[in-house]
């Protein structure tokens, strides 16, 4: 079993001063975070590989060139027996379900970010499709999120999208 966190589109430091103390316990709590890019520094990654249990990044598009040099566009690993891919853009809402069908088609579950908006959704090939939103920039949202999940026997469980509080 692997306690999974997965977050996006942390913009530190242009949208917060550093990452919200809740999300920072979460870290702690999880086997493995997830970050499906736009980090935006250096310091932001460095602080999440030194304090998670195992950390699995991509890079975005305001990501610059030493991000980019450090992390990949896309990344792939097995969780639990889960095979998860990553990625931090997807296009556009509509048709994203047939698109990444075609584009991963040996995923289980992919996770991506860019639009700030939490998604859960489920690809006609049965590919789960997972934005956690972002925990410091809600943009049209109510609320800035992420995403808890538990990897285990080759399933995705527990999907759970935390509300972060308004600051």
């Amino acid at each position: 079993m692997a306690r999974l966190l997965l977050i996006a589109d942390t913009h530190v430091p242009r949208r917060a001063r550093d990452l919200p103390d809740p999300l920072w316990r979460a870290v702690d709590e999880a086997d493995v975070v997830l970050h499906a890019g736009d980090w935006v520094d250096l310091a932001t990654l460095d602080r999440l590989r030194a304090r998670a249990a195992r950390l699995v990044g991509v890079w975005g598009n305001n990501d610059g060139p030493e991000l980019r040099e450090r992390l990949p566009e896309v990344a792939r690993e097995r969780i639990g027996g889960v095979r998860l891919g990553m990625v931090h853009e997807t296009g556009a809402s509509a048709g994203r379900e047939k698109r990444m069908d075609r584009a991963f088609p040996d995923l289980d579950v992919l996770v991506f970010g860019h639009s700030h908006i939490p998604w859960d959704s489920t690809t006609p090939a049965g590919m789960r499709l997972l934005n956690p939103g972002s925990p410091t920039d809600r943009r049209r949202q109510p609320h800035c999120t992420y995403l808890t999940a538990v990897a285990e026997a080759g399933r995705l469980t527990d999907v759970e999208l935390v509300r972060l509080p308004r600051r």
